[in-house]
């Protein structure tokens, strides 16, 4: 018989628990499963004061004891790992970010408007005398210059007319000159009392009546040429043409009836933006003319910038060219409009284009690109980091964006420096490792 020390051997609870387990069941204890290690690690925590000193003087048969000397090894092992403590994590480093100061340039602050293209020159074609159209001139779509023929009308009724004017024209010149030589005559012989007074007055109203006659007959014939020359239908400007409307064989109707649409054409060089503007914008625009910040669109082409659909940035600049005179009292809004030169004419009338109109004098600003700017509720914010290297929340005052980096009215000053990578990282009051942003050239 042995007395087991437990400072020097093993614990006693694992002394009773295996002098405790039946021969089967410690048989068929699996060794190496930690799962059993486990368990022992727990009950012998639970263990209080009193029943380790109890368990000191319980004996072991030393055959029992050599037989389990191996796994007593085993869970001794085991065991002494019990009561070690988690090691402390280590303090979590900074989280590194990336910062740049504001930069400082000139801008200039633009309004932007909603606006239309219309062309400057527009013109629908139509018949001006009536017939068959016999020739259809041109390419539906194509560009036509002043003066280009379009249409051929039967022109034989209207030559018939014009033969027939110029034949009453020259009967009509035939009787004036016959009244001409018969009051010439008519003044001889009243000298001589030949004639009386009453016959050469007679004869001088004769001729003023062929002349008068004459008058009509050059008028009749020149309306039938007129006539002859509309069968001709020409473009009254340059520009792109529409589609044909009327095909060859087809009776149109001129201007002595409802006259035929034939076809249309619009000008594109340049061409028209027109764009409302709020009554807000006006009155803040009227402002700064007579604080002498601003010229008057309308004493003043101001510059003009247009982006199409689908664009990011600006790719035509105008001037203003007209401003309306009254407010729109449904919308509440002034007309406004703009010349934009087109000449690769990929502007259309009717498309739509986003038009920024200037809106300040120029001034020293500080920008910062969007992706620096966060939302806190309703107000913007930045992070700035300190002197310390601890974040601070900034609230600041956004004006309009300028060469893809938003203005900040307020709230900074030109030596912060702003957290403009790595915001999801960034806590208020949390130390950071800033790293500098590399350097971008800047605009003046």
């Amino acid at each position: 018989m042995i007395l087991l020390d437990p400072g020097r051997l093993l614990n006693r609870l694992l002394v009773d628990l295996i002098l405790n387990l039946p021969q089967r069941a410690t048989a068929s204890i699996d060794r190496g499963n930690p799962r059993f290690v486990a368990v022992i690690c727990a009950e012998e925590m639970e263990l209080s004061a009193t029943e380790k000193s109890e368990r000191l003087a319980q004996t072991v048969n030393v055959r029992s004891f050599r037989d389990l000397t191996p796994l007593i090894v085993l869970l001794a092992v085991a065991l002494s790992g019990c009561g070690d403590k988690p090691t402390p994590p280590a303090a979590a480093a900074a989280p590194p970010v990336t910062v740049a100061q504001p930069t400082k340039r000139t801008v200039t602050d633009w309004d932007e408007f909603t606006g239309r293209f219309e062309a400057v020159e527009e013109v629908q074609v139509r018949a001006r005398v009536g017939g068959f159209v016999t020739s259809v001139e041109f390419r539906d779509g194509a560009f036509v210059k002043t003066g280009d023929l379009l249409y051929v009308i039967d022109s034989r009724p209207f030559e018939a007319v014009a033969e027939q004017a110029d034949g009453q024209l020259s009967d009509a010149r035939a009787k004036v000159e016959l009244a001409k030589r018969e009051l010439d005559r008519g003044l001889s012989l009243v000298q001589t009392s030949a004639v009386s007074e009453q016959v050469v007055d007679q004869r001088r109203q004769a001729l003023q009546a062929a002349h008068a006659a004459e008058m009509q007959a050059e008028g009749a014939l020149k309306a039938a040429q007129l006539n002859v020359e509309f069968s001709h239908v020409i473009a009254p400007i340059g520009g792109r043409v529409s589609r044909h409307l009327v095909s060859v064989g087809n009776l149109v109707l001129g201007s002595e009836g409802s006259s035929t649409l034939l076809t249309s054409i619009v000008s594109l060089d340049p061409i028209y933006v027109y764009f409302d503007m709020d009554e807000a914008t006006y009155l803040r625009n009227n402002r700064l003319y007579f604080e002498g910040k601003r010229p008057s669109s309308r004493d003043t082409p101001n510059p003009v910038q247009v982006t199409l659909t689908g664009e990011t940035k600006p790719s035509h600049d105008g001037k203003m060219d007209f401003v309306d005179n009254r407010m729109d009292v449904s919308t509440g809004t002034l007309r406004g409009r703009a010349v934009i030169p087109n000449k690769d004419y990929s502007i259309l009338p009717g498309q739509f284009g986003r038009v920024r109109l200037i809106g300040s004098a120029p001034y020293e600003a500080l920008l910062l690109p969007d992706t620096a700017i966060a939302t806190d509720q309703s107000r913007k914010i930045v992070f700035v980091v300190k002197d310390d290297d601890t974040v601070e929340a900034r609230p600041v005052i956004l004006g309009p964006l300028d060469d893809g980096l938003r203005v900040i009215r307020e709230g900074l000053k030109p030596e912060d420096r702003v957290i403009v990578d790595g915001l999801q990282r960034a806590r208020v009051g949390a130390k950071v490792s800033p790293h500098a942003a590399k350097a971008a050239g800047s605009k003046t």
